[in-house]
This record gives C-alpha cells, structure tokens and sequence, in this order.
C-alpha cells in the first residue's frame, strides 16, 4: 500500500487551488505553483508557493503527487518540465488530447489522468474552497494499477468525492454531452435572451439564470474546455441540432412539441431518480483489474472505498 502523499498543484484556479485547499485540509503537506495573481494571493492565505522548476523539483526530490491544474493549451509548457519517474495526475476537463501530451513531452512520468466533476462560474484563486468536491464524481483513467493510481484514488476521497473509471475516450464522449455542449447552448440561450432587448433581460427569471449559469465563467477557459474536445463535441452539438431541428419542424407543423418536451421530462426523471446500487469488490493487483475499473464506469459505478489494494464499489 502506497503512503499518503505530499501533493504539488500546478496551476491555482478554482479547481487548482481547490484542491490545494482539500488535500491541507486532509492533513497533508501542499505546496504549488501559479501565475503571479494567484500565487499572490495563495500566499497571502498562507500557503507555500514556488516557481514552477523548485516546485517540481521538491515534487521528485519529496516523490509527491503532482497535479496538473493549468489550461489544456498550457499543458504541453508545463509537461516539458516534469521530471522523470514524477507521480502525475491532471484536473483538465479533456483526457484523451492530456494523455497524448503526457506521451509526447513527459513519457517518463507516472500519469493516472484525473478529473473532478465539480465547479462554478467563478474562476481564480479567490473562487477556490476546500469542500468543492464533496460528493461529486472524479474521474480517474489509468493504463495500469499501481500506486500512482492508489495515490489519486487517495487524494479523491481526501477531497471528499467518488471515484469514476474510465478510459479518456469514453470520458471525453460523456463530458461533451454533460459539460462541454451545456456551455455552448448556455452561449446560445444567453445571446438570444440578450437580443430581445431590455424587456426580456427584465422578464428573465429561474428557468433563464439556470440555463445560462455557466455562460458566466470566463471565456478563454470555456473555449480551451470546449475546442479541446472537438471532435467529441461535434457530436454531442449534431445530437442537439437534430432534436432542435425536429422541435421546429413540430411546431411549425402541427404547432406541438409534446414529443420534445416528454422526452426531456423522462431524461430529468432518469438523472434525479438513479436506481438503487450493488456493492461490489475489485482487487487492484488483479491482472484483470483495469478491465473491470473501465468496465464498472462503462456502466455508471463508482469506486467509494479504498482498503489497502482493494476497492469497495458500487454499480446500478
């Protein structure tokens, strides 16, 4: 059983120095590295801060847990200077292009991909809080079990959240559809609210300020989210389209939107009213244990518990 880490964040945002915040909280030893505003502020909240070499350096010298909290396209900066043998895990809101960059300018590195289901509109240090991640989902996709891997599933329950097993390709499928296109159709409902001018703005109320939350967070962050995963994305807004596209042909036809609307209505019942769960163990030294971690989030599981290299699980 690996020890608990000391952990190095790099990059301190809302969720960087979220989860600077959570793991202090755990007890742990935390130290990081960010642009001037943030690691100004940082320190003025009493936490140690270094340039981005001394923190990595401290990170192998220390063999700490590092975590990788930039902006998908400052990424590939921050990989190049990662030493080898480093334990690496990221919080970027894309798998697949990060476990691409990680191969391409940190090859050495000992990555587990990571990615905590939780944030608001707010960005920066200032935004950051040490219970951003109660209850909420983190992702984890690893290649192959070993301590690294205990040691992100560790730094997740320390912040107070399950773990979800994937792989990043069904991880970057699934947020497209449940993060990245609920930003752009917040974009959209935002701008076409906007045009109807000051009447509308003044009329807008719950259904409004929900739906366009998140056009709220600042831009630059939500097109590097977004772009970063085109590919999958593409779909997710073609899905869209096609059903806006059919809502119209409706109400221009027969002036109805039953079939819009009711299917909607089921798809919010199926989040809200998730069926009862199975409890189920999987041993991490297994040679098959990466199968059954993917196999177990292909089917909505999440990992709950930890005891030594055994895993306590629950599935639908």
């Amino acid at each position: 059983m690996s020890r608990v880490r000391d952990v190095c964040v790099v990059g301190l945002g809302l969720i960087g120095g979220s989860v600077l915040r959570a793991a202090k909280a755990a007890g742990r030893t935390v130290w990081g590295a960010a642009q001037a505003e943030d690691a100004a502020k940082a320190e003025a909240d009493g936490f140690t801060v270094l340039r981005l070499d001394e923190a990595l350096e401290r990170a192998r010298r220390e063999d700490a847990l590092v975590v990788l909290a930039v902006p998908l396209p400052a990424v590939p900066d921050v990989l190049r200077k990662v030493r080898p043998g480093t334990r690496l895990t990221d919080v970027t809101s894309v798998k697949g292009p990060v476990a691409d960059a990680v191969h391409r300018y940190a090859p050495e590195a000992r990555f587990v991909g990571g990615h905590p289901m939780a944030g608001t509109s707010r960005s920066g240090w200032d935004a950051s809080r040490a219970d951003l991640f109660q209850n909420a989902a983190w992702v984890v996709t690893a290649e192959q079990s070993d301590d690294v891997l205990i040691d992100v599933i560790t730094l997740a329950f320390d912040a107070g959240a399950h773990v979800v097993p994937t792989t990043p390709e069904e991880h970057d499928a699934a947020v497209a559809r449940i993060s990245h296109l609920p930003h752009v159709l917040a974009a959209v409902l935002a701008a076409v609210g906007a045009d109807g001018g000051p009447l509308a703005l003044a009329l807008a109320a719950g259904s409004f300020g929900d739906g366009t939350r998140v056009a709220g967070s600042r831009p630059e962050l939500v097109r590097a989210m977004c772009e970063g995963n085109r590919d999958a994305l593409l779909g997710a807004v073609d899905d869209a389209l096609g059903r806006l596209g059919a809502a119209r042909g409706s109400l221009a036809s027969t002036g109805g939107l039953a079939k819009t609307i009711d299917a909607g209505h089921e798809a919010r019942l199926k989040l809200i009213n998730q069926p009862e769960r199975t409890p189920l163990t999987i041993d991490l030294t297994s040679p098959e244990a990466i199968t059954a971690l993917h196999s177990l989030g292909s089917r909505g599981g999440r990992i709950v518990a930890l005891n030594g290299t055994t895993v306590k699980a629950e599935i639908s």
